[in-house]
């Protein structure tokens, strides 16, 4: 009888770092505990922070991890179930193999993927050792393109950077915290080319840009965080984090970042020198405050001293890179002590002239910028406890990585 594979997923989940620990972890100690598994919460905590076979070590709370189980319950994605007949002591179980209809090969190297993030196909043969006997590297490459090869695919190969001889892998479940940077060898995109004729010009055309594209642009992205459910976490942990101070959204455009603030709780004000855009914000989101305004001249908020959070949702994809270090130390300036940073950029070597978007004709250039320039230039405009989170494009997405930063102004 033929063999009939099994359907492939018509939606790969999009998990956020401490997801990423948690299924892995399950998936790990399923194949080498069978006895201890399910695991209980104890057991789950011990394994997400294990000093080996990890990157990075962490500290998650049992606290934490409870609660993420809970949601990745609700997603379908861990099952939790009593010990044993009358026992209080709860165990959960990981479904994320149902979901992605993993085979026994696949499943070992993405688990692999998830707790330890990029590697080469090499180190997958040898970490992998107690999950599947890979007879040797080829077949694990083997595995790779398969699970890369897929309708949504699962994993990537990432550029070979200098001085590395084999190339990288890393899963598309999700970020990956404090993916290194990857930089072009050499430098071959001039990025301060938007600013050639000055940086007022530059504005003029950019504002004049979105005023015409305005509606067509907020009729296709005016809702698109619905689908992004790592933008959707991360905005809300601003949120939190602004601890019910006023919050800034600089860049706005039709207001699908400011809305998600909004809706996780925070005091947020959008911020847009389009008054187009403004217009187009206020008719999809009127209990939402938006006001004009330039991020590189943010004011400090009305009624307090200073703002507990900024964010700023692809606001910089006209900057040239030399203007990074003023536009984000002009913003750190009108942060409170310990006040949040947030922000996300496409990254790439490239500069990408667009004559129409959304079918409005328009005349934009985007910038993608460096990723390591990036993260430096937050350093260097004084901001600390940087964290990075770099991902790949959705299906329905602009195909570039997406680099996302949060960052905090001194105490």
């Amino acid at each position: 009888m033929a063999h009939e594979s099994a359907p492939e997923p018509t939606e790969v989940p999009t998990l956020d770092p401490v997801e990423q620990r948690v299924l892995g972890s399950l998936m790990e100690k399923q194949v080498t505990v069978p006895a201890s598994y399910p695991l209980s919460l104890n057991g789950l905590q011990t394994a997400c922070n294990q000093a080996t076979s990890r990157e990075p070590v962490t500290d998650y709370a049992a606290s934490d991890i409870e609660t993420v189980c809970r949601a990745l319950r609700d997603r379908g994605l861990v099952r939790i179930v009593w010990a044993g007949a009358g026992s209080r002591v709860l165990k959960y179980h990981q479904r994320l193999e149902e979901a992605l209809e993993l085979a026994a090969d696949e499943k070992a190297v993405l688990t692999v993927l998830l707790l330890r993030g990029e590697q080469t196909a090499g180190e997958l043969k040898t970490r992998t050792d107690r999950l599947h006997k890979f007879a040797g590297r080829e077949d694990v490459e083997i595995v790779l393109q398969r699970l890369a090869g897929r309708s949504l695919p699962l994993v990537q190969q990432l550029p070979r950077r200098p001085g590395q001889h084999d190339e990288r892998w890393i899963h598309l479940l999700g970020p990956i915290a404090g993916l290194a940077p990857v930089a072009a060898a050499e430098p071959t995109v001039d990025r301060d080319v938007v600013v050639a004729l000055g940086a007022s010009a530059r504005d003029e055309k950019v504002r004049a840009g979105y005023d015409a594209v305005a509606s067509a642009y907020a009729a296709e992205l005016g809702n698109e965080l619905a689908g992004k459910p790592f933008d959707r976490w991360l905005l809300s942990h601003v949120a939190d984090q602004a601890g019910g101070g006023p919050v800034a959204d600089v860049g706005c455009g039709p207001g699908q970042a400011t809305a998600v603030l909004a809706a996780a709780g925070a005091r947020v004000t959008g911020f847009d020198f389009s008054l187009a855009m403004l217009d187009e914000a206020r008719a999809l989101h009127p209990d939402v405050t938006f006001t004009a305004g330039d991020y590189t001249r943010l004011l400090r908020p009305p009624a307090a001293s200073a703002w507990a959070a900024i964010t700023a949702w692809y606001a910089f994809v006209h900057a040239a890179g030399s203007e990074l270090v003023g536009i984000l130390s002009g913003l750190a300036r009108v942060l409170q002590p310990g006040g949040v940073l947030a922000f996300c950029v496409h990254v790439g070597d490239e500069v990408r002239h667009v004559d129409e978007l959304f079918g409005a004709a328009t005349d934009l250039d985007f910038v993608l910028h460096d990723s390591q320039e990036v993260v430096d230039s937050v350093s260097a405009a004084g901001l600390v406890d940087v964290q990075w989170f770099l991902r790949s494009a959705l299906p329905t997405e602009a195909q570039t990585q997406r680099l996302y930063v949060v960052a905090r102004q001194p105490d």
